[in-house]
């Protein structure tokens, strides 16, 4: 799909939305119960409740103000348009075992047209559980969260909505289909261990575009399972940059295919755009039809990368190659400033070589 269909569509969506919108029941969580300062967990699950319930689209409102919330999952289907729109500030609980190792702080799954929207921020106060985690080294580590699940989402739009230091990942995308993030904003320090912004698996159609993500970790990560992902007019930066992978690591993994990452700027990130994959597994897949262009790098480590040797903290054994194929990735002009002094690395496995792998910087 062309840049320009895809826009067009949007556009027709959000028409189609900002219609809904208009014609929407509204249930304010204050109504519920929930007032500034305090715990609103049950107001906005029985708001949800009634909204999710409702025959005509609806709309549950947080309106501005801070509010404190434990975890919450937030289930479908529901019977017709549902939008989420949080205007205040909402805090989670500093101590990460008072999530009691749920892997999401804030869960919404199983849904068709839902939009999550405002000008809130969802906030992990995240700094206690990073001076702890040590799951990169340590497998029996205590399990810490994600600010945001969305499971199983169909035809859905994240708008306008920050995510501010998150305990764990920010946001984890699985098994959604057309899931549109638009004005996004990721903020977390570059100290704040593995915190990415929006890690995607499993999932169709995910379209991320006019975001700011700053994180410790990887602005964008693709799991395996992901196609046809479209990342138009992000900013990153600082963190790892935009991933491909890790993969090959687990059993079972499904095929990446279909990557588009375009006008984006990357700033001050431990690398650029890459393809990460495991050696010394037996896991066999593939990665094909990635395309980056028109990316700008500002001060970057490693700006262009394929590493098929990726082995954090010496996790692996490097005896075995990949077996992850990588075809059909094209890397077109991406200019700026490289930290490294090689600005361009395709580390390719022995067993599987890459093949059709395009470097056009006209």
């Amino acid at each position: 799909m062309d840049t320009k269909l895809s826009i067009t569509t949007l556009t027709v969506f959000l028409f189609l939305a900002s219609n809904v919108r208009a014609q929407t029941k509204g249930f304010d969580v204050t109504k519920y119960g929930a007032r500034p300062n305090r715990d609103i967990t049950e107001a906005l699950t029985n708001a949800w409740k009634d909204a999710c319930g409702s025959t005509t689209p609806s709309r549950v409102v947080v309106p501005k103000g801070s509010y404190m919330l434990k975890q919450i999952d937030l289930k479908g289907p529901c019977k017709a348009p549902i939008n989420v729109q949080v205007d205040g500030k909402i805090l989670a609980p500093k101590n990460p075992k008072l999530l009691n190792g749920v892997d999401q702080w804030v869960k919404f799954g199983y849904i068709n047209f839902f939009t999550l929207s405002g000008e809130g921020t969802f906030d992990g106060q995240g700094e206690m559980a990073w001076k702890h985690n040590d799951c990169g080294k340590n497998k029996n580590c205590d399990r810490l969260s994600m600010n945001f699940g969305f499971a199983f989402l169909n035809n859905s739009i994240i708008q306008d909505i920050t995510s501010k230091d998150s305990k764990n990942f920010h946001v984890n995308v699985l098994g959604c289909n057309n899931l549109t993030f638009i004005n996004m904003n990721i903020n977390a320090p570059a100290t704040s261990l593995n915190t990415d912004g929006i890690h995607i698996g499993r999932s169709t159609q995910v379209h991320i575009y006019n975001s700011n993500i700053a994180t410790g970790d990887d602005c964008i990560s693709l799991g395996d399972g992901s196609k046809q992902i479209r990342v138009l007019n992000v900013t990153c930066g600082p963190g790892h940059g935009i991933s491909v992978g890790s993969l090959g690591k687990y059993p079972n993994e499904e095929p990446v295919e279909g990557l588009t990452v375009k006008n984006c700027t990357l700033k001050n990130t431990d690398n650029g755009v890459r393809i990460k994959t495991w050696p010394g597994t037996p896991i066999i897949s593939s990665v094909s039809k990635m395309h980056f262009e028109d990316i700008i790098m500002v001060n970057v480590s490693n700006p262009i990368l394929i590493d098929q040797q990726y082995c954090p903290w010496n996790q692996c054994t490097k005896q075995y190659p990949s077996k992850i194929k990588i075809t059909q990735v094209s890397f077109k002009n991406i200019r700026g400033t490289s930290t490294t002094h090689e600005a361009i690395v395709l580390d390719c496995s022995s067993s599987v070589p890459c093949e059709s792998v395009e470097i056009n910087f006209v």
